[in-house]
């Protein structure tokens, strides 16, 4: 969960601007965007093998 306090002589804009910060950094915007649709274990593993072919052939080539 993340939390921010209101500093003293902080404006609300400023607050809320390292709320943001803190979401994006805690990962909990790539979550909610992960959960937004059902997503069928085997499409999750496809697309895990996906990525890791893609990266060894990065690895192979660069």
């Amino acid at each position: 969960m993340v939390k921010v306090f209101v500093r003293d002589r902080e404006t609300i804009q400023e607050a809320v601007r390292r709320f943001g910060k803190l979401v994006m950094r805690s990962g909990l915007k790539k979550e909610i965007r992960r959960r937004k649709y059902y997503e069928k274990p085997s499409d999750i593993k496809r697309r895990a093998r996906l990525r890791a072919q893609r990266r060894a052939l990065k690895d192979r080539l660069g």
